[in-house]
């Protein structure tokens, strides 16, 4: 899927709250990067950290897919600027898409946090 499609996708999936001004900068097979903008004046919460985590497994695994298991390591603090989300599918089981994902403050040079979960994928 190209960029454009997934970030129709996503933005017509995902609500508006939620989104953070998200911004699919790369979908290649089964690999994405989508790049989030912090919520004005207050930084990211575990809260807005989780919705980022959610959007960006089931950019890699579908949009429509749910968790419905989830695994996190938060590896340092976020900073109060841009979140650069690398997420993969790791593996296709039936209906169940198994992905991680990393997310990295600004520049994909130390991660903050590493998620891995397994997705329903509804169809």
């Amino acid at each position: 899927m190209i960029e454009e499609e997934l970030q129709a996708q996503l933005e017509k999936t995902t609500p508006e709250r939620d989104r953070y001004e998200l911004f699919v900068e790369e979908s290649q097979d089964q690999d994405v990067r989508v790049r989030f903008s912090p919520p004005s004046g207050v930084g990211w919460s575990t809260a807005a950290l989780l919705t980022v985590v959610d959007t960006s497994l089931r950019a890699a695994a579908g949009v429509e897919a749910s968790i419905t298991h989830l695994g996190v390591t938060r590896l340092r603090e976020a900073q109060p600027t841009d979140i650069i989300a690398l997420s993969r599918v790791i593996r296709r089981d039936g209906d169940v898409v198994h992905t991680e994902t990393w997310l990295f403050s600004h520049a994909v040079v130390e991660a903050m946090l590493h998620a891995t979960a397994s997705l329903a994928v509804r169809g």
